[in-house]
């Protein structure tokens, strides 16, 4: 993606974190790894383990 953002956060792409269903929307930092992009803080990170242990 080239970098012609203006400015409209409307138009970016976003996706719900797969632990909490929070909406995050594309960031800058995330540009080179969206795809993999799963959770929205590192808390949902380490919560990730405790839903397949469960299951």
């Amino acid at each position: 993606m080239k970098n012609d953002f203006k400015g409209n956060k409307q138009s970016l792409p976003s996706k719900l974190c797969a632990v909490c269903g929070r909406s995050m929307t594309w960031r800058k930092a995330w540009a080179k790894n969206w795809d993999s992009v799963l959770y929205c803080s590192d808390a949902c990170r380490a919560k990730k383990n405790e839903k397949v242990k469960h299951g």
